[in-house]
């Protein structure tokens, strides 16, 4: 009987190497600001590409007749430059090949070099316009450019709002910078004056300074290139300040978030812009909500499912390559139209979306609430 045992075991053990051994491992890294200000957005993308593995491994795909198991593999990046290339030598040294990230501009300008030259997929979300400028061929942007959301926040303020008076803020960094010249030149054309252009950095809290000196300009609005823990402080200086001028600014500040740090400051006296359409009209939207609220215990922010598209998206074209090669995959993602939750990802030359719509929000009982998209 023991000997029946022991080839019953054996069996049983060459039947489930054999089983590991048609099973590939493919590591989904993830980069983004998971400590300081910024981490409720870190955490929030991090979560997306967690519920795609977790989603992907229940319904494992197969490409080149094995089975892939999707494993995730997170680096802090500080919303840092000099964090965010490290952030990435690691996932290179950990042979890491689909990086979904960075979030931040300035992290992604630097770290894209790195990726570049080390072979790897990157989808980002940093809106500068220089980052798919650079000539990387597997470098995707799943969202809307500087260019778009600065653009479109001003056309929106000179055509619905009716505004004729506006002032700038940036608060230096790669993207605050970018989003605001692109929000001022397009004010400019669309008949506004823009009286003011002043500067902050995204460690600064105490803006009452450079909002006292726009405040003898009798600006309608002041656009704010800049993240959200900078913009709630600056909603509550402005109406202690008593000035009625709007805020607005772009994706960074549609966020929970800037209304949990601004309070009742922050209404629909703050307006901004957000890459993707509306959520909860897009197709899939409310069921994806539902399950990341199910899962995570907290809503989906401002890029959950912008994240959560691209790991899919990254196994889509796996299996269209029929490779895990980056290689291969990379060009798969070029030539492919992926249907997400936020949108229809289909790319240009340079790897940004063809169309990305554009979310006009405003803010009631402190959550961003959607007004229109073009």
């Amino acid at each position: 009987m023991k000997i029946k045992h022991i080839v019953g075991a054996a069996a049983l053990l060459s039947v489930a190497v054999g089983a590991a051994a048609q099973e590939t491992v493919v590591k989904i890294g993830h980069s983004g600001p998971l400590s300081g200000s910024q981490s409720f957005s870190g955490k929030d993308n991090e979560n997306g590409v967690r519920l795609a593995i977790e989603e992907l491994n229940a319904k494992p795909i197969t490409v080149a007749g094995k089975k892939i198991k999707f494993e995730l593999q997170s680096e802090d990046d500080q919303g840092d430059p000099k964090a965010g290339v490290a952030a990435a030598q690691k996932l290179i040294d950990s042979g890491v090949k689909f990086v979904a990230g960075p979030y931040n501009s300035g992290v992604t300008i630097p770290a894209s070099r790195a990726y570049n030259d080390a072979g790897v997929v990157i989808a980002t979300v940093a809106s500068n316009p220089k980052i798919t400028q650079q000539g990387y061929k597997n470098l995707f942007r799943v969202n809307a450019s500087d260019t778009q959301l600065g653009s479109k926040m001003a056309l929106y303020a000179a055509k619905e709002m009716k505004l004729k008076t506006v002032a700038v803020i940036d608060d230096r960094t790669a993207f605050g910078q970018g989003l605001a010249e692109e929000f001022k030149k397009q004010a400019k054309l669309s008949g506004m004056t823009v009286a003011g252009h002043e500067f902050t950095t995204d460690k600064s809290f105490d803006f009452t300074s450079i909002l006292t000196k726009l405040k003898t300009k009798n600006v309608e609005a002041i656009f704010f290139g800049g993240y959200a823990p900078q913009g709630a402080p600056m909603a509550r200086q402005m109406k202690q300040l008593g000035i009625n001028a709007k805020l607005l600014g772009g994706d960074t500040i549609c966020t929970a978030e800037m209304g949990h740090l601004g309070g009742e400051a922050v209404a629909d006296n703050v307006l901004c812009s957000q890459g993707g359409a509306i959520l909860d009209k897009a197709a899939n939207g409310p069921a994806f909500k539902a399950r990341f609220l199910k899962r995570f215990n907290q809503n989906a922010d401002v890029y959950a499912a912008s994240f959560y598209d691209a790991t899919m998206m990254f196994a889509q074209a796996m299996q269209k390559a029929n490779s895990i090669d980056p290689a291969k995959v990379g060009p798969a993602i070029s030539a492919i139209a992926y249907k997400g939750v936020a949108g229809n990802y289909a790319f240009d030359a340079n790897g940004d979306m063809k169309q990305s719509p554009v979310t006009i929000f405003t803010f009631k009982g402190g959550q961003p609430a959607a007004l229109t998209s073009y």
